[in-house]
């Protein structure tokens, strides 16, 4: 007996394109919920479900397909590569219909698709599967019908279905005769195994396509993840090629035009733009490059940079025809949210320090029109409201520009505008406090973050020449920075500036100071005068990035180009290790730095907790750069490690999008630290010894779980005492929350009284333990404990852990097709066990092991234990079971509020149970036949009816008492394994009087009960069917009549008779009776005589039972005893 350790048992793995898998199990569940919100709209004509059929059934609709590709994280894509490495066709793989409901999913496919969809549906709530076996599904005739009949069943109770029609982009006119025309809707007019109808004329179709597109332009971390990995990369690379055009000689550089410098971004957009079939005019959407005087807010805001001007050059732009001071540039996706702009500058930010006092410009304040605003975009790129309710899931871009600034230098004209705008996003968790209230926990990502803030390119000679002029002057033996020790490439500088990124460049050390070369910025000079101090960090380690930490003078800011300007005079030089100038540095410069120099500064080696919060974060992202950048010989460099060192509050943002796009309904605050992984996962949390614990066992009817719970009672009670909470019975629920709650209260009240009686010494810990054997959701007994109205009750009891039997043949109602629940049951975050029942003997029986398959994509964490007949053999396994804090463990609990938003305060619906299934008990006070009931029994498994199932009996359990003896025998009845099972009931002392066993308007003289568990049971026919178990009350004979007399009776008449008395002019010849005219007859000639009397004797003793049958006392089964 094995517990199953949590992974996949021989599935495929599939990678959707651009995907990082399948995408969780959580995003999966919340897609599903966006899309089950269009059905819950307050509006009279919302529909009743919305219908997704792929391939040659619906003619290939590409809305449909869409639609598809949203739930299965583009399993569907035309380039997905994964269905064609099956090797089948691409008829059978598109062969799936997909009926979404308010609060469940029904699902067509066939076995060779389903294996595949498996993973991507079993964790959806209320699936139902349309599916044939492999057996079945080889007649191709009967597929087919299948097929069809199954399309009938799934829209059987619909009235409104909406149709996703149009794809994103291509918007068509509905037409409804066009979805008629699809070969699965014409197929539904079919005699016979159709829907009796046309189906348009059935059903009231409207197009949900409008609807569906707003769902799929909501931000989730599936499409975060495919923004980040492919539209950001496309994006960032749009700009490479920008700044491209400007990496050229100065001469050439001054004569580069706005319409070459922006060709990169033109050609994204107005392409993208082509083949999006979606027009954007806003001026905010539009990309842009002008030089100089040429940013006008009149040609900002004109917005037509696909007519790009080649007229205007960085040579001429300027005030006075000069060359322009500054350019400013955005970029814009054509199919997605982003967007960024910046202003750059032409000429040096900064004096090089050459050993003394260069003259320094003067500053200059000016005051020109500013302008800030922010809009939200969706995932197609297009402007929405930002009030909207839906904003909070939109990609947002802030924009703020500084228009026509005046040139106060040169006295009249206009050197241009500034811009900067960024992309973000937002996450935005709702948080209840222990004292009710609800608070808000917000985190940002700037996703256009690795786009250079900042950039400055040397034009003038002058400056050119005083770049080369102090490259000379360090060259020189009299160097006012010393001595010369080493140089090399691949040095970053950091700023201490959060919104600057590093620059990459040459460094030159010298024995008092260094000089840091750009090639944009030129020369950067760092001498000791300027430092105050100057630190190493390299962390004991050749895996650590080195660190060289300059905390500088204000005299130094000058010297510096205005980025690595901060509010802290603080710089950082990151050396990588294995690079040549990581190696030389410890070897040529590290001793010489550390003695001291002429300047009284020296080297201090410091220790990773000598460094300052700020020195700690730069190093940090120097960190992630460095492990982001290295990778093995052979291998590409790692995407996701690249990303998350350009924006390194991105893991953050992830764990806290991950929760918050789930939904809107609040999470505790002492939960918020495990929901977002802060806590420690690998450890379960220690339950108070004062809680009572609560082990739930629970299962379809006939899982045995009864068997298991008798077991853990009867030879565990080590454990301590145990208490036993069993559903009700005579109801038409399978569980009632408002008596659940009741006997938690009363059950607490009895283990206090019992605790005050008793010393601690001899005082043993409380168990509850809660059997429900049904079509129970287990959410809904965990809220209800959640709900309890009194929090007393509420805080003593605590789940230890959620076990469910499983009985593989009463898994499935026909094909593939679950019972109610039947997968719920198991669910992920929930479900900490499941116990499979039967046909574990069987080393891998097919049937388990295909069940096996199906439970684990729906929990994938869950231990599955074998316990043939609900009879466990392992130690290890009871303690699974009876776990005290499995329930409450950090990955369960995440997984809880990620599954089931709302869960903790019981706002989360399980949804109904289809087909409704229901429980009758009628009770009883005379006993029934025995061999009766058996035969009765084993009939029905004959009569079960296909779906809808409609009066179907699957289980009949209770406690009953056969004529052939006194004792008092409990039933259990499972129609599809037609198992009936009758044992005696164990005597023992009777229990107190419950009202849950108690029959309702009785007296208590109705001392046996039977449960019928079925689909859609009437009670007065489950009563008629069991009056024919019972002793059946004898019929009144009818009077017999000549004509009515046998054959055989007639020849018994004429044996007993033809000896009597012959009347005159007759003889008997001994073979026949001849009378005087020689006749012959075979009977005696007064044989009329003969029958007349035996009808009147046979009357009267007729008449005689007739009337001591009125005279004898019969009572119906369901009659009380007097």
């Amino acid at each position: 007996m094995d517990v199953y350790p949590p992974r996949g048992l021989g599935m495929p793995r599939l990678r959707p394109p651009g995907g990082s898998s399948r995408g969780s199990p959580f995003i999966s569940c919340g897609r599903l919920r966006w899309v089950q919100s269009i059905l819950t709209q307050s509006s009279k004509s919302q529909p009743d479900g919305i219908l997704c059929i792929l391939g040659i059934d619906s003619r290939y609709n590409e809305g449909c397909r869409e639609l598809a590709n949203y739930l299965l994280f583009g399993l569907y894509n035309q380039n997905s590569s994964d269905f064609e490495k099956t090797g089948f066709s691409e008829e059978v793989l598109d062969d799936i219909i997909i009926l979404i409901k308010s609060d469940s999913v029904h699902l067509y496919c066939n076995p060779v698709n389903y294996r595949y969809l498996l993973p991507y549906v079993a964790h959806w709530r209320n699936l139902h599967f349309h599916c044939m076996t492999e057996n079945e599904y080889e007649d191709e005739e009967a597929a087919e019908e299948f097929k069809i009949a199954s399309f009938v069943d799934m829209v059987r109770d619909c009235s409104r279905i909406g149709i996703p029609y149009s794809s994103q982009g291509h918007l068509q006119i509905f037409d409804m005769f066009v979805v008629e025309k699809w070969p699965i809707v014409q197929a539904f007019a079919l005699e016979g195994i159709g829907g009796d109808g046309f189906f348009t004329m059935k059903y009231e179709l409207q197009d949900v396509s409008l609807n569906l597109w707003n769902v799929y332009s909501k931000m989730d971390p599936m499409s975060l993840d495919n923004l980040l990995s492919e539209d950001l990369v496309t994006f960032e690379h749009q700009w490479t090629s920008f700044f491209a055009n400007f990496d050229t000689e100065i001469p050439f550089l001054l004569e580069l035009s706005e319409s070459q410098a922006g060709e990169p971004f033109r050609s994204y957009f107005s392409h993208g733009m082509i083949s999006s079939h979606i027009t954007e005019n806003s001026p905010n959407r539009q990309p842009f490059v002008l030089f100089g005087n040429h940013s006008t807010r009149e040609n900002l805001n004109a917005g037509n940079f696909n007519f790009p001007s080649e007229g205007h050059l960085v040579r001429s732009t300027g005030p006075g025809g000069s060359f322009a001071k500054h350019m400013v540039a955005q970029c814009v996706s054509p199919k997605g949210p982003l967007a960024c702009s910046r202003t750059y500058f032409f000429g040096a930010t900064h004096i090089p320090y050459l050993g003394d006092d260069n003259k320094l410009p003067k500053k200059t304040e000016q005051i020109s029109k500013m302008a800030f605003h922010i809009h939200a975009v969706n995932n197609q790129g297009r402007i929405v409201p930002l009030d909207s309710e839906d904003s909070l899931y939109f990609v947002k871009t802030a924009c703020m520009t500084v228009y026509d600034i005046p040139d106060l230098l040169g006295g009249k004209g206009c050197l241009g505008s500034v811009v900067f705008s960024e992309s973000f996003l937002t996450s935005q968790i709702l948080v209840k406090e222990k004292d009710g209230t609800v608070t808000t926990e917000t985190s940002s990502i700037v996703l256009t973050a690795a786009i250079p803030r900042f950039c400055s390119w040397l034009v003038e000679d002058n400056e050119v020449k005083l770049s080369e002029k102090t490259q000379q002057a360090v060259r020189e033996d009299e160097c006012f920075l010393g001595n010369f020790l080493t140089e090399g490439d691949g040095a970053y500088l950091y700023p201490s500036n959060p919104q600057s990124w590093p620059e990459e460049g040459k460094v030159h050390f010298f024995s008092s100071g260094l000089l840091f070369f750009h090639r944009h910025h030129g020369s950067i000079i760092i001498s000791k005068n300027h430092m105050n101090s100057i630190s190493f960090y390299d962390g004991d380690s050749t895996s650590v990035v080195a660190a060289l930490l300059i905390d500088f003078r204000s005299s130094l800011l000058p010297h510096l180009p205005i980025h690595f300007h901060g509010s802290s005079n603080f710089l950082m030089i990151a050396l990588f290790p294995r690079s040549k100038i990581y190696q030389t540095f410890y070897s040529e410069v590290f001793s010489p730095w550390q003695q001291q120099a002429k300047s009284g500064l020296s080297l201090k080696v410091v220790q990773e907790d000598g460094l300052s919060v700020e020195q700690r974060r730069l190093h940090c992202k120097a960190q992630k750069l460095f492990s982001a950048l290295s990778h093995p010989a052979g291998e590409k460099r790692s995407p996701p490690k690249l990303l998350s060192a350009k924006l390194p509050e991105l893991d953050w943002f992830l764990q806290h999008f991950a929760v918050s796009s789930i939904s809107r309904e609040p999470v505790m605050r002492t939960h918020l630290p495990v929901l977002l992984q802060q806590a420690d996962t690998s450890s379960s949390p220690r339950m108070e010894n004062d809680k009572v614990i609560i082990s739930i066992v629970t299962g379809l009817p006939g899982c045995h779980a009864s068997e298991l719970c008798a077991f853990l009672v009867t030879l565990h009670k080590e454990y301590g005492r145990w208490m036993v909470y069993r559903q009700l019975m005579d109801s038409s629920e399978c569980f009632h929350a408002a008596h659940f709650q009741r006997y938690l209260s009363s059950a607490l009240e009895a283990q206090q009284n019992r605790s005050a009686r008793q010393s601690a010494y001899t005082r043993k810990k409380t168990r509850l333990l809660v059997v429900l054997q049904g079509y129970t959701d287990v959410i809904d007994v965990v809220q209800a404990l959640q709900t309890h109205p009194d929090s007393n009750v509420k805080s003593s009891f605590a789940i230890g852990a959620i076990t469910v039997c499983v009985e593989p043949l009463s898994c499935y109602m026909e094909h593939r097709f679950l019972f109610p629940k039947c997968l719920d049951q198991c669910s992920q975050g929930l479900v900490s066990n499941v116990v499979f029942t039967s046909h574990t003997t069987e080393q891998r029986h097919p049937l388990l092991v295909q069940l096996q398959s199906l439970i684990r994509a729906a929990n994938p964490t869950a231990a599955f234990i074998l316990a043939e007949n609900g009879i466990i053999t392992r130690n290890e396994d009871i303690e699974l079971i009876l776990s005290e804090n499995s329930f409450s463990s950090p990955q369960m609990l995440r997984a809880r509020y990620l599954k089931y938003p709302g869960w903790y305060e019981g706002k989360f619906d399980s949804g109904s149970v289809f087909p409704l299934m229901v429980q009758i008990c009628v009770w009883f006070g005379r006993p029934l036949e025995k061999t009766r009931f058996v035969a009765k029994c084993k009939a029905i498994q004959s009569s079960i009816k296909p779906s809808p199932f409609s009066g179907n009996i699957y289980h009949i359990l209770g406690k009953v008492k056969f004529s052939d003896s006194e004792r008092t025998m409990e039933v259990c009845h499972n129609t599809l394994a037609n198992s009936l099972s009758i044992v005696p009931v164990l005597e023992g002392p009777t229990p107190p009087p419950d009202s849950r066993s108690t029959p309702q308007d009785n007296s208590g003289q109705q001392e046996c009960y039977l449960v019928f568990i079925g689909c859609s049971l009437k009670e007065e026919s489950v009563k008629d069917w069991l009056r024919q178990s019972a002793k059946q009350k004898p019929q009144r004979k009818a009077l017999k009549t000549r004509g009515m007399l046998t054959q055989q009776e007639i020849r018994t008449i004429h044996v007993k008779r033809h000896l009597d008395p012959l009347p005159a002019g007759y003889f008997y010849n001994g073979t026949q009776f001849v009378n005087f005219f020689g006749d012959k007859t075979d009977f005696h000639p007064l044989m009329d005589q003969f029958m007349n009397d035996y009808v009147e004797e046979a009357n009267r003793e007729i008449e005689k039972y007739n009337r001591e049958l009125e005279q004898q006392e019969y009572h119906d089964l369901f009659e009380q005893k007097p």
